[in-house]
């Protein structure tokens, strides 16, 4: 295996112990019981608003227009101190233990490498899983503060490198590891810049290293809810469900892809592209 590059000069922040600006969600009254309506509402609802940064926000110079939405149809997004704790928590709910089986052949996939890069690592669980599991050295990516806090706090305990970058644009040294997780990021990213995470992949990892991919799965998009339900049960007709309720706007765009095709043009050849009920697990080496 070839040595991959000391990342000790890299800053890092004290994201479990930063401050941080209360966004709008955050000045709301929330022992008023018509708050709890009003976010319950939003988010079965399907108006989708921009998303409003409040001031001094660290990072907020640095994310694309395309992340500032309301997706999942969450107010204000991932951008709040008391909506992101309430989400992390909700997703996890909302996937009914699935998560935590796909987390897991993420990591079986990456069992052999030593230091894995999680992007779009969210409230922190897939960092924390590859920790677990053995992984030596996870470096998490996250674009939204309020997530790397609430990571951070969370998972305090676990020696994981929380920094604040985006997949397009990761500030990592080239081939600096031999592994890369994504879970549930690429459909949330539109094609112009899948293309430049897919590049940024191929700058940071070294040749024969991994990626390893989990995403919502077309499956449940475009199968009917009787064939969902000849196939997969009543699991199956929940996740069609929730598949047409939640607000993703690069979906589509992201199920039309050629994976193999694509991917083979960052440097990527994929071996596994297993598609199922909720997941589409894919796994590429870097060639």
């Amino acid at each position: 295996m070839n040595q991959l590059p000391n990342l000790d000069h890299l800053l890092q922040t004290d994201w479990a112990n930063i401050e941080l600006p209360d966004a709008w969600p955050d000045q709301l009254n929330w022992k008023m019981p018509w708050v709890h309506l009003r976010v319950f509402f939003k988010i079965l609802g399907n108006k989708h608003e921009r998303v409003r940064l409040p001031d001094g926000l660290i990072g907020a110079d640095m994310l694309p227009k395309y992340m500032l939405q309301e997706f999942h149809n969450l107010p204000n997004g991932n951008y709040s101190k008391n909506l992101t704790k309430g989400y992390a928590k909700g997703f996890e709910d909302s996937m009914i233990g699935t998560l935590k089986q796909g987390r897991e052949r993420l990591t079986q996939a990456l069992g052999k490498a030593q230091r894995v890069l999680d992007v779009g690592s969210g409230a922190g669980n897939m960092a924390a899983a590859l920790k677990t599991a053995g992984t030596v050295e996870v470096w998490a990516l996250e674009p939204s503060p309020y997530l790397l806090q609430r990571a951070a706090i969370t998972h305090r305990d676990l020696n994981i490198h929380w920094q604040q970058a985006l997949a397009e644009k990761t500030g990592m040294p080239d081939a600096s590891f031999d592994g890369i997780s994504v879970c549930f990021l690429l459909h949330e990213i539109p094609p112009r810049y899948l293309r430049e995470a897919l590049a940024e992949f191929q700058r940071v990892v070294r040749t024969g290293g991994t990626l390893a991919i989990l995403e919502p799965s077309d499956v449940q998009w475009y199968g009917s809810y009787r064939q969902m339900w000849r196939d997969y049960g009543l699991r199956g007709v929940y996740f069609k469900w929730l598949a047409r309720k939640a607000h993703e706007p690069f979906v589509l765009a992201w199920h039309k892809q050629n994976v193999a095709e694509l991917f083979a043009e960052y440097g990527f050849q994929v071996h596994t592209d297993d598609r199922g009920c909720p997941f589409r697990f894919i796994v590429a080496e870097r060639t």
